[in-house]
């Protein structure tokens, strides 16, 4: 046996166990949600096909739309605010434009380890009706039995659970960058100093630049973690008021154990995953086309 055979059979021996493992984890169960979801099944009996009724089904409801709708805000969000933030909290803490920056670090970067159901239950508080904001409005405006109504609508319902997420997250993406900053030569920072360049001329000229490929892994992150959003919308409003803050995953969740409706829930499934790797791959080629037009 060869050197070059002996290499091929070591990358088999190693990789065999984590791709067996993803085998069955993602694309086994994956696969299945895809012949599930051309079939009509409540969990008992056999399975009766249907083919392609739920996919023209789920675009026709309007809480499915809005679901949708809750999603892209969702992606949205995390990808032109909560990254841009961690970025500049990132440069800020990185070029010591505040004291304290360890302290500082450690607060920012708290919410994202911090249980999400204690976040929504914090959260749930201070937005609910009676809550805490409505107490702090009713005070400035010496109005005790003021009660807040923005975010009750359809469309503005969903508003403090993407102030949350912004909260919650932008610090991840500020370990992220700071990390990537730091290898960043400092000669290259202190000659466009001396140079004269201001701070965003650094940021938009050398440091954007150099950090594209973590702005396009973050960026991926964002969009993979927002299409598949549940936990934190679950306990902090439970897809309320009616079904305005409900989201894909909340949608197909609820079609599947509350309406015992598998294959609607599976051919949702499989829209989150088509509009994960849709949007993931629209992604990498913007961000190949940016990187070109730098070059």
């Amino acid at each position: 046996m060869n050197a070059d055979a002996v290499r091929r059979l070591n990358y088999a021996l190693f990789s065999s166990p984590a791709l067996l493992i993803y085998s069955l984890v993602i694309i086994g169960p994956v696969l299945y949600s895809g012949v599930l979801s051309l079939t009509e099944w409540s969990g008992s009996g056999l399975p009766k096909f249907v083919g392609f009724d739920h996919y023209v089904s789920m675009f026709q409801k309007e809480q499915f739309r809005h679901s949708l709708y809750n999603n892209f805000l969702i992606v949205l969000i995390s990808v032109f605010v909560q990254i841009p933030i961690g970025f500049l909290l990132a440069w800020i803490l990185y070029r010591k434009l505040i004291r304290a920056t360890k302290l500082f670090q450690s607060l920012l970067f708290f919410p994202a380890v911090t249980s999400p159901v204690v976040v929504a239950l914090l959260f749930q508080s201070f937005f609910d009706t009676g809550g805490v904001l409505e107490a702090i409005i009713g005070w400035i405006t010496s109005n005790r039995l003021f009660i807040l109504t923005s975010f009750t609508g359809k469309y503005t319902a969903i508003i403090p659970v993407l102030i949350v997420l912004v909260w919650m997250y932008s610090g991840m993406y500020m370990i992220i960058f700071l990390a990537n900053l730091q290898k960043i030569p400092p000669e290259v920072l202190e000659a466009a100093t001396l140079d004269g360049a201001s701070e965003g001329q650094i940021i938009q000229h050398i440091a954007v630049p150099m950090l594209a490929p973590v702005f396009l892994t973050s960026a991926i992150f964002a969009i993979s973690g927002s299409l598949k959003s549940f936990d934190l919308i679950f306990i902090m409003t439970g897809g309320g008021p009616s079904y305005y803050t409900e989201v894909l995953a909340l949608h197909m969740y609820r079609s599947t154990f509350d309406h015992y409706n598998y294959g609607y829930g599976a051919a949702v499934t499989v829209v989150i995953v088509l509009m994960s790797v849709g949007l993931i791959r629209l992604l990498l080629s913007l961000s190949k086309r940016w990187v070109e037009g730098m070059n």
